[in-house]
């Protein structure tokens, strides 16, 4: 029996009935095409809601995949699911639910994401999690952005930062399209965790307090956070045209390691290079 023709499961069935009664537009999402052969979202959309591969969302809905709680949660959110049918899904996929908001108020870094911290001492790296909030981070990294153990923890946000810090705003030369990207994919957030009252809040504060963010926000733009380039003015080693990639963790999808690397033989990796030395040396003096 191959996977198309696989009998359809409780679990299945539930999350398809879910997808099935949204819209592009209900969860911020564009409707690219035009016109859609079903209602509902497509199984492509949930992936992408829910920052996990289509592959690995259909073997899920398939009964081909065992989905870990962290991923149930992350489904739960981007089909809007209420506590009670959250608890339904944790039920079908064999689990106890996790209390209604246990875990949600703040999280700490997966261990394994903090040892591959550990280990990175050349590039700098920061684990980020709900919100944007950044959850852990290596020396190097600290030193290319800001050091964050000087910041209370529900500052250590990386939204927060880039509207509400003079520095981190006067670090990244083109501020204009780093911040647009990152007001959507703050949005994009917003819209997967609607019951999310510290993400509302943290959006009702920088809307009143920073213009631009107010602006960008009234876009209605939403952006993925995957990867991208960044040019920085940094007060040590001078200008870095740098790229950043964000790895999802498998153990918990809303946590994602990301890293900024420069292209060997430029300017910017020599001085990327220069900084990680510099580091190693304060940390050793």
């Amino acid at each position: 029996m191959t996977p198309s023709t696989a009998p359809p499961t409780p679990l299945g069935d539930f999350l398809k009935a879910h997808r099935a009664a949204l819209t592009p537009a209900a969860v911020g999402l564009p409707d690219t095409d035009g016109s859609r052969p079903a209602d509902g979202l497509r199984r492509e959309e949930v992936a992408q809601l829910a920052s996990i591969s289509p592959e690995y969302y259909t073997r899920i809905e398939q009964g081909r995949r065992h989905a870990s709680a962290p991923v149930l949660d992350v489904l739960a959110a981007a089909l809007r699911l209420t506590d009670t049918e959250r608890s339904r899904l944790h039920e079908l996929a064999g689990q106890e639910a996790p209390p209604v908001g246990g875990g949600r108020a703040s999280q700490t870094a997966q261990p394994q994401l903090r040892r591959i911290l550990d280990g990175l001492t050349t590039l700098p790296a920061l684990v980020m999690g709900r919100r944007m909030d950044i959850l852990a981070w290596n020396p190097l990294g600290a030193a290319l952005l800001a050091d964050f153990s000087l910041l209370p923890a529900e500052r250590r946000n990386y939204a927060w930062l880039m509207f509400r810090d003079p520095a981190m705003r006067a670090l990244h030369q083109d501020f204009e399209n780093i911040g647009a990207v990152c007001v959507a994919v703050l949005r994009r957030e917003a819209g997967r965790r609607p019951e999310d009252q510290r993400l509302a809040d943290l959006v009702a504060e920088l809307r009143g307090t920073d213009e631009d963010f107010d602006r960008w926000w009234g876009e209605h733009k939403v952006a993925s956070d995957n990867g991208g380039s960044k040019r920085l003015r940094h007060a040590v080693v001078g200008d870095l045209t740098l790229d950043w990639d964000a790895l999802t963790c498998a153990h918990d999808p809303t946590q994602r390691l990301v890293v900024w690397t420069a292209e060997p033989g430029t300017p910017s990796h020599d001085r990327l290079a220069t900084l990680a030395a510099l580091t190693a040396d304060a940390r050793t003096d």
